[in-house]
């Protein structure tokens, strides 16, 4: 899976900002935290959610069922509005 190429990420500091380009059934903007930020910068290339959580168990001190619980969340928020292809 990956970000869908109607959508675009940037770094806003603390935040991290998906932004449709408006070729998607969405129009409008995301906001992230740090945690769905990662998951999003994980999305920018090809991935697996297993992958994903491996990542971030290497970058967070977290159990894995919170961990896979979170990205389970936030794939299913961006699948939600169209901003992931697979």
């Amino acid at each position: 899976m990956k970000l869908n190429s109607g959508f675009i990420s940037h770094d806003d500091g603390d935040e991290k900002l998906l932004v449709s380009t408006g070729g998607t059934a969405f129009s409008g903007m995301v906001r992230s935290n740090g945690t769905a930020g990662f998951i999003i910068s994980c999305l920018e290339n090809e991935t697996t959610e297993d992958e994903i959580i491996e990542k971030m168990l290497a970058e967070y001190d977290a159990p894995r069922e919170v961990i896979a619980r979170d990205v389970k969340k936030v794939i299913d928020q961006l699948s939600g509005i169209g901003a992931i292809d697979g």
